[in-house]
Order: structure tokens, then sequence, then C-alpha cells
């Protein structure tokens, strides 16, 4: 599939539609699936949202929006899913293999559904979700445009990485004039966190270790330490940030124990080391600066994996 105006035509000719967002939500795949299936019943279709884990409390305002409906999907859209693998146990279980349309902006998707959109360029896929509704000619309620601006600025990082191109400042305007609160949304992803998740940081920075001389920083997330501070999963990209604020550092690796087992490790680099190639080496992938992949393996064997990887990366000298 190859333009907006193919994409357009092939979903809104379809009702009963089902939309899958990836397993340990975020801002753009919430955001950019809330504002799909607003933006759908607003045309008369049937759709609803749906994913594998419990989702953040930040994020609760946007799922409100779009409560669920009564039907069997006839229809199944990912938004914001690179790999089949990414939509979480209970999700892949049920719609895996009967996904038809994949919306997403990483370059590394396996191209898993019956047909993909994938724009690579894109911060985004909220990006790509408000150059769709605009060509499908929707209109962007003040609610979409809280959707939408929520899946922009929380990609970007407030707009801070370097994925924002001129078209990304350009689309947050557009969403602004819409009736986005990009004030109150900003200071509710970046600025506010709870007492538990302080806590968390606080055990975060005090398990923090350093290897290749500085080089690489690595951050400890068990489901003690959640269980003990947070209730329940939560958006944790504020801890994987921490992972690449710290001088010198260049690879960024947070290593987080999933709820049904097994681990998840989200990378961040500077512009000397590629993620999405990193991850690739495990099954994982992403974007050049911020990728991922899993483990079923001991956080021991998950830690000589990435550090072994990582001596690839650094001069021998530095390599200690």
């Amino acid at each position: 599939m190859n333009s907006l105006k193919e994409l357009s035509d092939l979903l809104f000719s379809k009702d009963e539609i089902l939309i899958l967002t990836h397993a340990s939500p975020d801002g753009d795949t919430l955001g950019s699936g809330c504002a799909l299936a607003l933006a759908l019943r607003g045309k008369g279709k049937k759709a609803n949202i749906t994913n594998s884990d419990d989702i953040p409390e930040k994020y609760l305002f946007m799922t409100e929006l779009v409560p669920d409906m009564d039907f069997s999907p006839r229809f199944i859209v990912s938004v914001d899913v690179a790999d089949v693998r990414l939509l979480g146990r209970k999700n892949e279980e049920l719609y895996g293999s009967r996904v038809d349309l994949s919306i997403d902006h990483h370059g590394t998707n396996r191209l898993f559904a019956k047909k993909s959109f994938v724009e690579a360029e894109s911060a985004s896929c909220a990006e790509i979700i408000f150059l769709l509704l605009r060509e499908a000619g929707c209109e962007i309620t003040g609610e979409i445009a809280d959707c939408l601006f929520v899946g922009v600025s929380t990609d970007t990082g407030c707009f801070r990485f370097a994925n924002v191109t001129a078209r990304t400042h350009k689309i947050a305007a557009e969403l602004i004039e819409a009736g986005a609160e990009a004030a109150k949304i900003n200071r509710a992803m970046f600025e506010t966190k709870s007492p538990g998740f302080l806590k968390l940081e606080q055990l975060c920075l005090e398990g923090l270790e350093l290897f290749f001389d500085g080089k690489m920083s690595l951050f400890v997330i068990t489901r003690k330490m959640i269980d003990e501070t947070v209730r329940g999963d939560e958006d944790f990209d504020s801890i994987i940030a921490l992972s690449r604020a710290i001088q010198g550092v260049c690879l960024g690796v947070t290593v987080k124990e999933k709820k049904e087992g097994g681990f998840k490790v989200s990378v961040r680099t500077d512009e000397s080391i590629d993620a999405a190639s990193f991850c690739a080496v495990f099954g994982g992938g992403g974007h050049r600066r911020a990728a991922g992949c899993s483990f079923d393996l001991s956080l021991d064997e998950v830690k000589r994996r990435v550090l072994e990887e990582a001596g690839k990366l650094f001069p021998p000298d530095l390599k200690s």
C-alpha cells in the first residue's frame, strides 16, 4: 500500500473494526488508536480499541472516550505495532494471525499484516493517523486532537528527539488549532509523577550500573520494585529516558521484568549507535535512537547477552 488515499479508501470502506495497540502501551499507540476509533465512529462505523495490558493512569482519559461497542470484529487494524509479538500474549493469541492492516512508523516493521502502511520518516504513528484522517475528510474534533497530540508529543519527548521534523511541528500546530490542550497534556505527560513512581525512579538510580568507561548505562526494573512502588504497570518512558541522560553515555539500556515472565529491554542511543540494529540482533527493532527487544531468560543471562553485544561497539580499552 503506497498512498494515503489507498489507505483511506480501504479502511473507511470497512465496518466493525477492532484496533489493536501494542503491549506496555505508550502515548503514541493509545493516542493513535483512540483517535482512529473516534474518527471511525464519527463516520458512522463501529470501532473498538484493545490492549493486552492494563492502561497507565495518565492515558485513561483517552481510552474512556471510546467505551466498548457490542460487535464481533470483521476487520482488524494494528497501530504503532512493528511485530505481531508486540501485541502481547493475549491479543497475539486472539488476533495475531488475523490482522488485516498495519499502520506503523517503524522501519523495522515485519509486515505481519495482510496489508501494511509503514512510513518510517514519521516521528510518530499519530502523524500518520492525522494525515489519514485529513485524507478521509474526517472532522478533527477537540477530543481527536487531544489524542493525536499525546501521540506526537510523547513519541518525540515533547519535541526534543532527533526524529522531530518540520512536519511534526506543523501537525502539532494544526492539532492545537483544532482544540488540543497542549500545555495541559504536556504537563500530565512529562511533569506529573506519583510519589510511588518517584520512589521507583529512586530505586532505579540506586541500582544504576555503568560500563565501558561510562559509555553504557544499565537500569533494571524488577516486578518486586514495581509492586512495592506503583499500582500495576505504568509508562516507564521517563526512566528509560534517564538511561541516556547521563553525561558521557551513548548507549542506555533499561531491563524491565514483564508481568508474564521474561524481560523487556529498551535501548536509547546517541547518533553514534543504531538502536534498531542493536535490538535486531535479539529479534527486536524500532528506530535508530530508540528500540527494544524481549528475552525469556534469567536476568543474569539477559545482562550477559546485552553486555556481550554492547562490547562489540566500543574499543578494547573501554571494555571494562
